[in-house]
């Protein structure tokens, strides 16, 4: 882990686009989805933050937030247990200034006292629904260097299918950005254009005594989006700059991407693009995988404490699980200690963590529709 600090804090917002899977975070939110075989989709920012030398990290939670808890403990796993600073997870009503938040305006306010009282001169602000290897070094000192009063990171790449095609704006905002060299002069929200578009990953820096002062004025009128309030009506008087990110960037916004994106990691290159700097997750003791005698298995991702006495083909499985001789799994994402019966036949099935498919049983989605089975049946 790089040692030297960075002058800045971070600020998570773990919730921010649950509504965009609704099936996975039942008991969980955005930031705990398990992702890649071993990781949750927080590890990513987390330790990249931590690889930037940031190691004062705020975590803004809203609701469903104990598996979230329970992932991050006191931090240890991302050297974040310190005297000062560190890990500070944020629950509601911690405080009585502290509520269930909509917006970001909103979750920033009810920690505008905690900001009030850091040490470091700039804050970069981030969502979850992304899995990326995000050098915030190099993003902040753009920032620096540029004399913005606020950078946004950016990808360029299509909308998904799922946000053009959504009839409602309820489900979590998105932002495209029209550009003039790299400053930023409008932010469209939920655009339902075709093509490429400059998309923003949600990604901030600002100066913390500029962001406390926006806060206050945006608390007062009762603003809730900070995009839509507080930036997009004052792209002529604020100094918005843009940074567009080229690597790696697993986006997660509805079931279909979820499933897609977790089968990329079966490719080599998507796999070292995504892992370039160390990602770090909570550490869970277990045996290698073992391949039993007769199980046969292509192309998998296989995370520690697997084992497979069957068939697997072209499947993530996390943590645990096991496929028991007979059964054959094709095109699958398991989670942890998912347990495929002898003689069952899945494919194009997610299942969630503890699921047991029966003895014999067939579940069979397409490369369009998966099945999903959720957390703790038994099918």
């Amino acid at each position: 882990m790089v040692n030297a600090n960075a002058d800045a804090l971070g600020i998570i917002f773990p919730n921010s686009y649950d509504d965009l899977v609704p099936e996975l975070v039942a008991d969980r939110l955005m930031a705990s989805i398990p992702f890649a075989g071993r990781y949750r989709m927080i590890d990513f920012i987390l330790s990249g933050m931590v690889n930037s030398g940031i190691d004062n990290v705020s975590i803004v939670v809203r609701k469903n937030y104990h598996s979230l808890m329970d992932h991050l403990g006191s931090g240890r796993e991302w050297d974040l247990t310190r005297k000062n600073g560190g890990l500070n997870i944020v629950p509601p009503f911690a405080q009585k200034n502290v509520k269930v938040y909509n917006g970001r305006v909103e979750a920033l306010a009810s920690i505008l006292h905690f900001l009030q009282y850091q040490k470091e001169k700039y804050v970069i602000m981030a969502d979850t629904n992304i899995a990326v290897n995000f050098d915030f070094d190099d993003f902040l000192k753009r920032h620096i260097k540029s004399g913005a009063d606020v950078t946004v990171a950016y990808t360029e790449e299509e909308l998904p299918e799922s946000a053009r095609k959504s009839e409602t704006d309820n489900k979590g905002l998105y932002y495209t950005l029209d550009l003039e060299d790299d400053r930023v002069n409008n932010i469209k929200i939920n655009s339902k254009a075709s093509g490429v578009q400059n998309f923003s990953m949600n990604i901030y820096a600002i100066e913390r005594e500029v962001l406390i002062d926006q806060i206050r004025q945006a608390s007062v009128r009762g603003y809730v989006f900070y995009e839509r309030d507080i930036l997009s009506p004052h792209l002529v008087t604020l100094n918005v700059r843009a940074y567009k990110y080229e690597g790696y960037c697993a986006r997660i916004s509805d079931m279909g991407s979820y499933f897609r994106e977790n089968m990329k990691m079966l490719e080599d290159k998507n796999l070292d693009a995504l892992f370039r700097s160390p990602v770090y997750t909570k550490i869970r003791d277990d045996n290698p995988t073992r391949y039993m005698t007769g199980s046969k298995v292509k192309n998998v991702m296989a995370a520690d404490g697997c084992i497979i006495e069957g068939e697997v083909e072209n499947s993530v499985l996390f943590r645990g699980v096991k496929v028991e001789k007979g059964a054959k799994v094709k095109n699958c994402v398991l989670m942890q200690d998912t347990v495929v019966k002898a003689d069952a036949r899945i494919e194009y099935v997610i299942s969630d963590k503890n699921v047991i498919i029966g003895e014999g049983k067939q579940l069979k989605g397409t490369d369009t529709f998966q099945v999903f089975v959720e957390k703790g049946k038994t099918v």
